[in-house]
């Protein structure tokens, strides 16, 4: 491979081409951190030599560049941003080694290549946003923007008001301390079976099934029902629909009075 096409951020000619951790970004593969991560895996490849530094330069309408063996696009596809209702079973990752994606379910229906942005774990449901813009995901996933993401939980077990007032406090969740989490109790049945609305304003990896397992319930279900001012409406498993600018925009401004309030 030409060293005059790819090069180092130590090269003298490195101002020509462009970061591939940045190109990976804009073409919607990953945040920029999430395309580092990628990349340094040896997932990259350009012009069929793999790469694992973030910092090569590339030519993006030039080189071929190809994310886990499938080549991404030379120019920059049309922006497109949907919300998904995403089914129990299914992965939020680009890579399908270990099982059904995502991904692959909306890969059957818009030709544009969309990667979620944040996450839902496989055993739980309900919205997720997909893009392809780089720019939107950096924004979204950045920690400043708290969006609140409401959530509908079957839970099992012994319920009693004890159990709800530490389930509201700062609970140590893998050595980190959350921040206060709205939890409502609305349904309760003589065979133990409970149903709770949480709000969060942060999202920890599995936060809300850990939160439980410390005051011995057991999850049933878990659906997501809001981010920020996105609600499921009467969205079923599998729908989904573009977002539009205005979305988008209230999106962004309530990420930002969520910045306000801390």
């Amino acid at each position: 491979m030409s060293n005059d096409t790819i090069q180092t951020d130590n090269d003298s000619s490195h101002n020509s081409g462009e970061r591939l951790q940045n190109v990976l970004a804009k073409r919607g593969i990953a945040s920029r951190r999430g395309a580092a991560d990628i990349i340094k895996a040896g997932e990259v490849s350009v012009n069929g030599e793999t790469i694992r530094e973030p910092g090569i330069r590339v030519n993006p309408r030039k080189d071929n560049i190809s994310v886990q063996g499938k080549k991404i696009a030379k120019t920059t596809e049309k922006k497109k941003t949907v919300l998904l209702y995403k089914p129990r079973g299914l992965i939020c990752s680009a890579d399908n080694s270990q099982g059904d994606t995502v991904c692959d379910l909306l890969s059957q229906q818009i030709p544009e290549r969309l990667v979620p942005v944040g996450r839902l774990d496989k055993d739980s449901e309900g919205l997720l946003i997909m893009s392809n813009d780089g720019d939107l995901t950096n924004i979204l996933t950045h920690p400043r923007y708290g969006h609140k993401k409401s959530y509908n939980v079957r839970v099992s077990g012994e319920m009693d008001e004890s159990k709800l007032i530490i389930l509201r406090s700062r609970m140590d969740i893998d050595g980190y301390f959350i921040k206060p989490v709205e939890v409502n109790l609305l349904k309760s049945n003589r065979n133990n079976i409970h149903k709770l609305t949480f709000t969060l304003s942060e999202g920890r990896n599995r936060q809300i099934r850990k939160m439980c397992e410390q005051v011995g319930l057991r999850i049933v279900a878990l659906q997501r029902t809001r981010i920020g001012p996105l609600r499921v409406g009467n969205m079923e498993p599998g729908d989904w629909r573009e977002l539009h600018q205005n979305d988008i925009d209230a999106l962004i401004r309530k990420g930002r009075e969520a910045e306000g309030d801390k």
